[in-house]
């Protein structure tokens, strides 16, 4: 991916939305030179033209035009920290760094550990949704 080349930002549809705390717009970027451009990068350049932070700049949904040169999305800046992390989905706060991953078990591991627990009472449900001992 060449970083050189020029990038152009449109914003259409403007909104600024007032009970979300944030100003939501319809993202254009006109990339001739390149294949596409980086949601961080689109951050750093949203961040100096709207004269805020870096990390209040939300990009997503990003879809780039066939043949290449131009891509559409969406883009959203945050008033404050507080109001993003309230109003923000998971994944994409934990895109941002703003949030920690969820790990769990896979999903085959967990319906096993379920009905394994079904087939016993009590006190051993617990035991019984532990792994299964090796032999």
């Amino acid at each position: 991916m060449d970083p050189e080349g020029p990038v152009t930002l449109r914003t259409t549809k403007f909104i600024s939305n007032r009970l979300l705390n944030r100003r939501q717009f319809v993202l254009t970027v006109l990339h001739p030179t390149r294949p596409n451009v980086s949601r961080s990068e689109l951050g750093e350049k949203l961040a100096a033209l709207y004269k805020t932070e870096k990390d209040r700049v939300v990009v997503f949904g990003l879809k780039t035009k066939f043949g290449g040169g131009s891509s559409t999305g969406f883009g959203l800046i945050y008033d404050d920290e507080e109001s993003q992390k309230k109003f923000e989905p998971k994944h994409r706060l934990v895109r941002n760094g703003l949030a920690e991953k969820v790990v769990k078990a896979s999903r085959k591991l967990r319906k096993e550990r379920k009905n394994r627990s079904k087939k016993v009472r009590g006190v051993a449900k617990s035991k019984a949704g532990e792994a299964a001992k090796k032999k």
